[in-house]
């Protein structure tokens, strides 16, 4: 008896868990180093006996700040940070003391079955080679909270992500560097064909001169053959 509430119990627990197939995600997700992009944080609801009520995102360190659009019947707090070492500001701007630390939007519902994208734009810091991670947390009506943590992609509640590619530069310089050093490293094409481009050279023009000669043979026979007299028939005598 006992064995069968244990079954019963962990067969409920399994119908009411939450099935993670749908994750928080930071969309798109890639960008180039140095690139001002609009992004989105795409938020489904992945239960089907409660709706999201909050979410909060984390940002990384080296993301200074970030502009946002308004989702209609959500409110969205934003975080700063103090920045351990302020950043000189252009000629005329005071310095910046400050960085983006979270954003919270709430007051908002998304349903079963529905998502919901929150818009926002920033830029991609120049000297990032790491994927930035967006840790992000859940809440759900019923008070539960999904933390969208993990570092690793592969994970069970992976943190939303932007990888961050190569600056447009860097890879144009790359591919000159692999030309320049693919064409110090082997023969020009022409210098490499000279070596016995003489004796091929040559033999064609001698096969063109004997081809000439042959044709100039050619039409003189046949000038010869027309210009000869044709013979009359002789008629057969009648036995």
């Amino acid at each position: 008896m006992n064995l069968k509430l244990v079954l019963l119990t962990a067969l409920a627990a399994l119908l009411t868990a939450p099935v993670a197939t749908a994750h928080v995600t930071m969309n798109p997700r890639e960008w180039e180093a140095g690139g001002f992009a609009r992004f989105s944080v795409r938020v489904p609801n992945e239960r089907t006996d409660a709706s999201t009520t909050e979410v909060t995102v984390q940002f990384p360190e080296n993301v200074i700040s970030a502009s946002f659009i308004d989702v209609e019947g959500w409110e969205r707090t934003v975080e700063m940070a103090t920045l351990d070492a302020p950043i000189e500001g252009e000629a005329g701007e005071e310095p910046i003391t400050e960085r983006l630390a979270s954003v919270t939007w709430s007051g908002g519902e998304v349903e079963p079955g529905e998502f919901v994208e929150f818009g926002l734009s920033f830029q991609v810091p120049e000297d990032a080679t790491e994927p930035l991670l967006f840790p992000a947390l859940q809440t759900y009506s019923d008070g539960q909270v999904v933390r969208w943590i993990a570092p690793e992609e592969e994970a069970d509640t992976p943190a939303p992500r932007v990888a961050v590619l190569a600056a447009a530069g860097e890879e144009a310089a790359t591919t000159t560097e692999a030309t320049e050093t693919t064409e110090e490293g082997s023969e020009p094409a022409a210098a490499a064909g000279d070596s016995g481009g003489g004796d091929d050279s040559g033999r064609a023009n001698l096969a063109l001169v004997l081809g000439i000669a042959g044709l100039i043979a050619g039409l003189a026979a046949l000038g010869v053959a027309l210009s000869r007299p044709r013979r009359a028939d002789t008629p057969s005598k009648a036995v």
